[in-house]
């Protein structure tokens, strides 16, 4: 796993951040570094799938990245399913891809497709379960609410969407203090102020984050039935969001 340094020299213009080969070398170390509670969130990923997926049906990992959710929930989910792994990156469907055929085909687990597509216009049908992990924040919000839609749509009855983001807050002194803990966090991984000063600059055109109560509300109005918070570290939290089982 090679070092993110991407931002550690000073850049004289810092573009918007982009999903790109060069982002894909270091991208597992970047997010190990960047995001608190990265590992307990894939591993309640992996949980989940095992809870939820349901016997010929169809998963969704959207925004899958390098695969890491989509890999873990392969062990977990009915031979008879199919995953499909979503990003609309070149680089990282592609590293993907390489992946995926340097370990197939195993035996006794389920069908990984990959796809490059945009999330938004992906057609999704007969899921049972569905992962937006740290995807949503990098979506216009004017389109944020009609992905959700199509999602709760797609998932039939007792089956579930994992939703991660960075959250922002109302209360002016809560955003600046667990702002200065993230920080804090990047620095005792080995980061300097000069790449986290860099790197926010990258992201503040393409990270646009939202409320806990914003998630809440937009799936709730998007159908799902039970709305649970389970995971907060600073600012960064996971929501699971259930369709209620078909009455009987």
């Amino acid at each position: 796993m090679k070092r993110d340094r991407i931002y550690s020299l000073p850049h004289d213009r810092v573009g918007s951040f982009a999903f790109d080969e060069q982002v894909v070398e270091v991208f597992p170390d970047m997010i190990a570094r960047s995001v608190p509670g990265y590992a307990s969130i894939l591993a309640m990923i992996q949980q989940l799938a095992a809870r939820f997926a349901q016997a010929k049906t169809n998963v969704y990992d959207l925004g899958c990245s390098l695969g890491a959710a989509t890999l873990l929930i392969q062990r977990q989910v009915p031979q008879d399913c199919v995953i499909h792994a979503v990003d609309n990156a070149p680089a990282m469907v592609e590293r993907l891809q390489m992946k995926l055929q340097h370990s197939e085909r195993q035996t006794g687990v389920a069908e990984v497709r990959v796809h490059q597509a945009d999330v938004c216009q992906f057609p999704m049908t007969n899921a049972s379960f569905v992962v937006l992990n740290l995807t949503l924040q990098f979506i216009p919000k004017d389109q944020r609410a009609a992905l959700l839609t199509a999602i709760a749509d797609a998932i039939v009855p007792g089956g579930a969407l994992l939703l991660s983001e960075k959250i922002c807050f109302d209360d002016l002194g809560q955003q600046s203090l667990l702002n200065d803990l993230h920080h804090d966090f990047k620095r005792a991984n080995g980061y300097s102020d000069l790449e986290i000063a860099q790197k926010r600059t990258a992201l503040e055109d393409r990270l646009l984050p939202e409320t806990m109560q914003t998630h809440i509300d937009r799936l709730e109005t998007a159908g799902f039935d039970c709305v649970a918070p389970w995971f907060q570290c600073f600012n960064f939290a996971s929501i699971l969001a259930v369709k209620a089982e078909s009455a009987a």
